[in-house]
C-alpha cells in the first residue's frame, strides 16, 4: 500500500476560517491540490470544495495549480502543514465571462431601442433629432460591437479552457463593471447619439480602413485563441509555449490583435468613449501579459524565447 501524507491544517485567517476545520488531514501519496481541497471540504462540512483556498506555509503563496501533486510542494512538505482559507461563495470562471460580455450586447440593443427618449434631455445637444433614424455608420458600429462580443461569448462557452474552476462570486461585480459601463453603457450612449461624429450616412476612406483593420484584428485574435486552447487538454492546467501568428513579436498576441480590432472601431466611430474603453483595457492587459511572460520564463527556462514586448511591439 502506498504511503500516506499527513499534514497539519491551520486556518490562515482564524476569524474567517472554517469552524469545523480538522487539525490535520491524511492524503494519499499521489493526491493533487484539488484532491486535498475536496478532502478538507468533506472533513469540514463544506459543500463546495472550491471555497477551500490552500497556501504554502513558508511563502504564504496560494497553491494555484489544482492538478499539482501535494508531495511536490516543497514548502508544504518541509513544514508538514497546509494553510487553509475560506475563499467565500464561488462562481465558475466561464459563468463570469459570459456575464461580463453580455453587458455590452445588452446596452448596444437597449440604447438604440430607447434612443427617441434618452436623447431628448440634457446634456444632449441635438434633442430635436432624437427621433430621427440612426445613421448608416451608427448601424455599422452596432454590427461591429455585436460581432466582437458575440464572438467573445462563443469563445467563452466553446473554446477557452480555464486553469482554475472558480473565482469568488463577489468578483462578478468588479469584473463586469468594466465591460457593462465602459464598452456597454458609455460607448452605446456616445455612439448612437444624434449629431455625433458617428451620425453619418456616407463611408469614407478612413471608415473602410477601420473596417479592414477590425476584420484583421478579430480574425487573428480568433486564430490565437484557438491555438491557445489547443495547448491545454480538457480539464488540464498545463501551460504550453505559444507558437502562432504574432507570438514571435509579443508574449500575448491575442491582446495585440484585440487592441488592433478596437483601433478599427475607433477609426469608424471617432468616439472618445471607445478610446477610453480600450485605453483602460490596455492597462489591464499590460499587467496580464507581463505576468504571462514571467510565468513562461519561469516554467520553460531556455526552451522559451524571451520577449522584450509582451503585447504591443515597440510599446509594451
Amino acid at each position: 500500500m502506498a504511503a500516506k501524507i499527513s499534514l497539519k491544517l491551520t486556518n490562515r485567517a482564524p476569524k474567517k476560517g472554517f469552524r469545523n476545520l480538522p487539525s490535520q488531514i491524511e492524503l494519499s501519496a499521489d493526491a493533487t491540490v484539488e484532491d486535498a481541497k475536496k478532502a478538507i471540504a468533506a472533513a469540514s462540512g463544506v459543500k463546495d470544495f472550491n471555497r477551500v483556498g490552500l497556501f504554502d506555509p513558508e511563502s504564504k503563496k496560494t497553491l494555484k495549480n489544482r492538478k499539482a501533486l501535494v508531495r511536490d510542494e516543497q514548502g508544504v512538505m518541509a513544514a508538514g502543514e497546509l494553510l487553509v482559507k475560506d475563499l467565500g461563495p464561488q462562481v465558475a470562471w466561464r459563468t463570469v465571462f459570459v456575464i461580463e460580455y453580455f453587458g455590452p450586447i445588452l446596452f448596444h440593443v437597449l440604447v438604440p431601442l430607447v434612443r427617441p427618449y434618452i436623447y431628448r434631455v440634457e446634456p444632449f445637444v441635438y434633442k430635436s433629432e432624437a427621433e430621427t433614424p440612426m445613421s448608416q455608420v451608427q448601424w455599422l458600429l452596432f454590427a461591429l460591437f455585436h460581432i466582437h462580443f458575440l464572438k467573445r461569448e462563443y469563445e467563452t462557452i466553446f473554446v477557452h479552457k480555464f486553469s482554475a474552476n472558480t473565482m469568488p462570486a463577489r468578483n462578478i461585480f468588479r469584473n463586469s463593471a468594466f465591460y457593462w459601463f465602459l464598452a456597454g453603457l458609455l460607448c452605446a450612449v456616445d455612439i448612437y447619439a444624434p449629431g455625433n461624429l458617428a451620425d453619418r450616412n456616407e463611408l469614407g476612406l478612413l471608415d473602410y480602413a477601420g473596417i479592414a483593420i477590425f476584420a484583421i484584428g478579430e480574425t487573428c485574435n480568433w486564430i490565437v485563441h484557438q491555438h491557445l486552447a489547443s495547448l491545454r487538454k480538457p480539464g488540464g492546467t498545463e501551460r504550453g509555449i505559444p507558437n502562432c501568428i504574432g507570438s514571435n513579436w509579443v508574449t500575448s498576441p491575442n491582446y495585440m490583435f484585440e487592441v488592433l480590432a478596437w483601433v478599427g472601431v475607433i477609426l469608424v466611430s471617432r468616439s472618445w468613449a471607445v478610446v477610453v474603453f480600450i485605453c483602460t483595457g490596455i492597462i489591464y492587459m499590460r499587467a496580464w501579459s507581463r505576468d504571462k511572460e514571467k510565468a513562461l520564463r519561469k516554467e520553460f527556462g531556455d526552451r522559451y524565447k524571451k520577449k522584450r514586448y509582451t503585447m504591443l511591439p515597440g510599446l509594451i
